[in-house]
């Protein structure tokens, strides 16, 4: 069944290096996004980025860096996405958090949960 609805995408830019109350800030927000009930979030690594400072992080073996970029997005309806931006600004000191209208388009599965 298909099943179709608007709602918000966050992208969130931070660096691998990024931490908060000790653990990585992406795994911070990841665990914060679950326990304030959000649809779902998932942890991109780029290999190679720059930020505002223009300094330029790779993967490239000649420059090989241990702060890669990294985007956490998180999809929900508007009105999940509101309730907990406010907060954003807690865990994250340095980064860009874009935000844009998504269609979701769902396939739900309809076999039984046996497999």
């Amino acid at each position: 069944m298909k099943k179709e609805s608007e709602a918000i995408l966050l992208r969130i830019f931070i660096s691998e290096s990024d931490k908060f109350a000790g653990k990585p800030l992406s795994k911070h927000l990841v665990e914060f996004f679950k326990k304030e009930g959000l649809s779902g979030a998932t942890v991109l690594r780029g290999i190679e980025g720059f930020g505002k400072t223009s300094h330029l992080h790779t993967t490239s073996i000649l420059r090989l860096s241990d702060d890669l970029p990294i985007v956490v997005e998180v999809v929900d309806r508007k009105e999940n996405i509101a309730r907990i931006k406010p907060q954003l600004g807690e865990f994250i000191k340095d980064g860009l958090i874009t935000e844009e209208e998504v269609k979701i388009v769902f396939y739900e599965n309809n076999k039984s949960s046996e497999n």
